[in-house]
């Protein structure tokens, strides 16, 4: 019996990866990237760059929370807002997509980053839907561009 054919967003869900998967993600994650960024400004804002980096309380949980699921280390005394930031900037940039997927969707589980349009596509796990559109709002454009339409035909809506 022929398994069924996985489709998300109008595009068909292949491993290895296809073209249209891969060009999906890499719009995806630079909306997710930016997002981050606006996330982590927004709370680093309150600082001086000079700033020593907060230890853990309640006052700035906001801006480790969001150092804390971009990095796989956590910083203490003795470093500055401007040390810690250059860091994450380095680690955000060269961040994979598959984990930038599973991060963001527990960033966005927590509230510290908004929902995207899409999500990413051909990943089996996140801890929940981090994307405000769904199958359904997407009708109109499938019948458009068929069933098995492609990334650009949704790039247009």
């Amino acid at each position: 019996m022929k398994k069924k054919k996985e489709i998300k967003y109008g595009i068909q869900i292949t491993k290895p990866f296809s073209k249209d998967m891969y060009n999906h993600n890499d719009m995806v994650a630079k909306q997710m990237k930016f997002n981050i960024k606006d996330a982590w400004h927004n709370e680093a804002i309150k600082f001086m760059g000079d700033d020593e980096w907060p230890t853990e309380s309640n006052k700035y949980n906001k801006i480790i929370d969001i150092q804390k699921a971009v990095m796989a280390m956590g910083y203490g005394d003795g470093y500055t807002i401007n040390e810690v930031e250059r860091d994450f900037y380095s680690e955000l940039d060269n961040m994979a997509n598959w984990q930038l997927h599973e991060n963001y969707s527990y960033m966005s589980f927590k509230g510290l980053v908004p929902r995207t349009r899409f999500m990413m596509v051909g990943f089996e796990w996140q801890k929940h839907d981090y994307s405000f559109c769904r199958e359904e709002d997407l009708s109109e454009v499938l019948d458009m561009v068929g069933f098995e339409g492609t990334i650009d035909a949704l790039n247009k809506i």
